[in-house]
This record gives structure tokens, C-alpha cells and sequence, in this order.
């Protein structure tokens, strides 16, 4: 039977949690590996699922990985050899697409599958090779993606859309492409900004790290480095989260407040205040927890975006949170036409909502939820599963945790410490 989490709900949780490294910033820094001529020395990285991919993507092309700790590894991607990337391994991930860049950057050529990962709707890659495109490359789409550039040459590119891997791809092309570089509305989430600082410490020259338009001057040779990830953001919402729905105190530490403006301005909304003091970020006991009408009384409206908007990926976790606010909200999912679908299997908990749409969901809380058996049908819909078991009356069963153990490193011992009573059966 594969693994699955046994979860009995009702109980505060209170304690300090460290959260993991950033997931989204430690794929695609793993990638930028392959550009660096020397080893690259990475600190605070979340062993996970989707990590231990992207490193065994890495090995099978001849990178050398030497684990030095817990969280902290070594890749040396000299070893790395030109040739068609593991279709099996690249089903598991969409992080695996990162490597086009990279890889054509370093050989001229690159062949890859399509990249897997979760299911919540169309996952676009035209922006990847747009920037690509723009840098000199040709792109051949069939049932693989075939890409040739004999050299690279920096370009004033506007991205189509504010894409993160588009833009992580764009970047780490154009540290290598022969001059200058400007790249338009591209992304600037945190995990973006840790991918243009670690090449920066590997020695490129980027221009405008945290907005949306960067200046890279391209084709400096680029060698190994030691870097530490920053904290996860998205770990964070959801902790922020865990201790709204269990009326339990938990304080998260370290955290980047900047990362957290727009996350805590969402929250707020929904009556939840979290006090920042330095790099330690508590969620008391007791939050109001009622939510935030708009002048005049109307309904409010939380609503997601790329960044510094509210994150998509804090989504699942923040409507899971609002079934326990006194009040109505209107959820605005804009990014993914599935990522509300998983709010069904709250509803069979009791939660009410009414899903409008695929990208809009009305909240009238709080609710009494009920255990159940679940499926965890992605990443963030699965952490947020897991909430709403901890909050909910009895016990539950949550299958298919690969999925959360994807992007949440060792989640059920982290809340066992605090408190939760949750079992992991193989």
C-alpha cells in the first residue's frame, strides 16, 4: 500500500519551526551548476522529492554530488557530458526544463521531453523558448524539445509573460550569451532573486535583482561558489496557516520579512496577524479570525498574482484557513485553471464553499470539519489537506503524500514536535 498520513485533528500545536530552504530556488540554482567550472557549495537546501530528481538528472549526465550534511551538498558539473535528458526522471519533475538554458548555453545543443510535475492546469513553456529564441537559439517542438544555438548573443528581450522558469532559463542563457542582456517583464519572486544572487556569486554581472527588469552582461566564465538558500516563503504561509486553523501559537524562525509583505497583508485580511520581530515571524493563540469586510461592507476579494502580488502557491493553504474566519471572501485563482478543484474534498468536510468557477471560489465561514480520506492531488493542494485535517473533528486519511513530500521536507516529524498527531504509514 503506498504511504499514506494518519491525521487526528483538534489540537493546538505551539512551538518554533525552522522552515526549509526554498524549493523554487534550490531547482533551478541546481541547474545553474552545470555553467560553473568548480564545484558548487549549496547550504539550506530542502532534501526532498523533487531536489534528489532534479541531483539524479544532474548524475545521469555526469555531475559528481557529494552530500556534506544534512542540507547541504556539493555538485560538481565539469563531469557533465552533452546527451538527451532521462524521460522517466523529467515525468517526475517541471523544474527538469530548467536545464535548457544551461545545457545550451554550455554544449549548443540540448535535447529534453516534455517536463512533468503537478497537475493544476495548462503549464505553459513558450515564454522558455521565446528568450531562448531571442538569444540566438533555434527550437525544434514534437514530442521532444530540440534546441541549437552555435553561440549565444545578448538581446533586449521582453518576456511575454512575468514567467519564474522562463525567466530562471532567460538568466541563467544570457550569463553565458556574448554582451548585454535586458530582460523585460521577467520575474522577481524570491526564489528568482536567490537563482541572479548565486550567479552573481559565481560570478556573472546582474543589474536590477528584485525588479522586473534585469541587465546582464553576458559571457564571463563562471566558477564554483558556496551559497545558502534563503527560507521558503510559501513554507512559511502555510505555517502561518497551520497555527490560524488549530488556534495553536507557533513562531517560525528565521524568515526574510521582506519575502512576507504581500503573504501577511493576505492574512491580515482574513483577521490573522502574525508579529514580526527581526528573523522570527509568531502566530499567537487566539487570532480574531474574522474576516475583513471592504469599505462599505461589500465582500472582499483575495486574489493572487506574480510578484510582490499574493503568491499562488500560498492559495490552497489561505482558503483552507478562511473556512475557520468568521465571514465571506471571494478566492480569485487566476494563475492555474485546477489548483481550486482540490476545495470539493473540503466541501465533503464540511467546509462552505461554492466553487464558481475554476478560478473562483466564495468562502462563508468558520465551518466544523469533519475527518475524512483524501487524496493529495498536488503540492500546496496537499499541504493544504493537511491543514484541514489538523483542524478538523476526528481522524483522517491522507493517500497519496508523495506528492507533499515533493516540496515538504520531513513535514510530518516537523509537526509532530509541535504538537500534531500525525502518523506516516508506508
Amino acid at each position: 500500500m503506498p504511504p499514506r498520513f494518519l491525521v487526528r485533528g483538534g489540537r493546538p500545536l505551539h512551538g518554533t519551526i525552522h522552515p526549509a530552504g526554498n524549493k523554487n530556488a534550490a531547482l533551478p540554482i541546481l541547474a545553474a551548476s552545470v555553467l560553473a567550472d568548480g564545484p558548487l557549495e549549496l547550504e539550506n537546501i530542502p532534501r526532498i522529492r523533487d531536489v534528489e530528481t532534479m541531483l539524479a538528472l544532474l548524475a545521469d549526465l555526469g555531475a559528481t554530488i557529494d552530500w556534506t550534511g544534512a542540507n547541504a551538498v556539493t555538485i560538481d558539473s565539469r563531469g557533465v557530458r552533452p546527451k538527451p535528458l532521462d524521460p522517466a526522471l523529467c515525468a517526475r519533475i517541471r523544474a527538469s526544463i530548467l536545464l535548457a538554458g544551461p545545457l545550451l548555453a554550455r554544449f549548443g545543443t540540448v535535447t529534453l521531453p516534455p517536463p512533468g510535475g503537478d497537475v493544476i492546469g495548462r503549464r505553459r513553456v513558450d515564454t522558455h523558448f521565446l528568450a531562448l529564441e531571442k538569444l540566438g537559439a533555434s527550437v525544434t517542438v514534437g514530442d521532444r524539445y530540440e534546441l541549437e544555438a552555435r553561440h549565444l548573443v545578448g538581446a533586449d528581450i521582453f518576456l511575454d509573460e512575468p514567467s519564474v522558469t522562463g525567466t530562471e532559463n532567460a538568466l541563467m542563457a544570457a550569463v553565458a550569451a556574448r554582451g548585454r542582456t535586458v530582460l523585460r517583464n521577467a520575474a522577481s519572486e524570491p526564489h528568482v532573486q536567490d537563482l541572479a544572487h548565486a550567479l552573481v556569486a559565481m560570478g556573472a554581472h546582474i543589474d536590477g535583482i528584485g525588479s522586473n527588469v534585469y541587465t546582464i552582461e553576458g559571457g564571463q566564465a563562471l566558477g564554483g561558489a558556496r551559497y545558502t538558500i534563503g527560507p521558503d516563503h510559501i513554507e512559511i504561509g502555510s505555517f502561518i496557516g497551520l497555527a490560524a486553523v488549530t488556534n495553536g501559537q507557533i513562531s517560525i524562525d528565521p524568515v526574510r520579512g521582506e519575502d512576507l509583505r504581500s503573504i501577511l497583508l493576505g492574512f491580515e485580511r482574513l483577521g490573522i496577524r502574525p508579529v514580526l520581530d527581526g528573523q522570527r515571524l509568531t502566530v499567537a493563540a487566539d487570532q480574531e479570525r474574522r474576516i475583513r469586510p471592504d469599505l462599505g461592507g461589500h465582500v472582499p476579494k483575495l486574489e493572487d498574482g506574480p510578484w510582490p502580488a499574493f503568491p499562488a502557491d500560498v492559495m490552497s493553504t489561505t482558503i483552507v484557513t478562511a473556512t475557520q474566519c468568521s465571514g465571506m471572501i471571494l478566492i480569485f485563482e487566476k494563475m492555474f485553471e485546477s489548483r481550486l478543484f482540490f476545495v470539493d474534498k473540503l466541501i465533503g468536510m464540511g467546509a462552505r464553499i461554492v466553487l464558481c468557477d475554476p478560478h473562483r471560489a466564495v468562502i462563508s465561514g468558520p465551518s466544523t470539519l469533519k475527518g475524512v480520506t483524501v487524496e493529495s492531488p498536488d503540492i500546496r493542494a496537499g499541504m493544504g489537506m493537511l491543514l484541514a485535517a489538523l483542524a478538523a473533528e476526528g481522524s483522517s486519511v491522507i493517500n497519496n503524500i508523495g506528492q507533499i513530500e515533493r516540496g515538504y521536507e520531513r513535514i510530518d516529524e516537523r509537526l509532530r514536535a509541535l504538537g500534531a498527531e500525525i502518523e506516516r504509514v508506508d
